[in-house]
């Protein structure tokens, strides 16, 4: 296994594995919900315009195909969820054929100490109620629910944050 920055030669691969990652959620979703999930994993712009404001990280397998994929977008770039002086976490992600392997667990570690190094003071992430395996993941490396957002795709979302020390 092979961790690296990911560059805009990778976006055919990263859109490809937010299509087969997030593919495991479709039953979990309303037909509309999923085409509307499905048009945004689809556009290589989403990825692309990750890339041009965040850190990614990519995990590889042995032939070189990109398994996993995480981006940290620094403080300075707020959303309707993330405020304006945290960094934040988007799209960690992991093929289904590698799942359990501990490669989401190292992405978002990795992203933590990339956080640390740019001094940042807080780190969020939202995740949903079909994620609980990533749910997990999260809060035993100290992240903790502040508060339940907006459903998305008719599901119940938490925004979760990371003090950095």
């Amino acid at each position: 296994m092979n961790f690296r920055r990911g560059s805009y030669g990778d976006v055919e691969q990263l859109r490809l594995l937010g299509l087969a990652s997030w593919k495991q959620y479709q039953a979990n979703l309303t037909p509309d919900n999923w085409q509307k999930l499905f048009n945004n994993l689809n556009r290589t712009e989403t990825y692309a315009e990750l890339l041009t404001q965040s850190h990614c990280i990519v995990s590889e397998n042995a032939a070189g195909a990109i398994i996993g994929m995480a981006f940290l977008v620094p403080r300075g770039n707020p959303t309707d969820i993330f405020q304006a002086d945290w960094s934040y976490l988007r799209y960690v992600t992991v093929h289904p054929d590698f799942s359990g392997l501990g490669i989401g667990r190292q992405l978002t570690e990795m992203c933590i100490e990339i956080a640390k190094r740019n001094k940042e003071h807080t780190v969020a992430l939202h995740t949903s109620e079909m994620m609980h395996k990533a749910r997990h993941i999260y809060e035993k490396l100290g992240f903790t629910i502040l508060r339940e957002i907006e459903p998305r795709q008719g599901k119940k979302y938490w925004l979760y944050t990371l003090a950095i020390a």
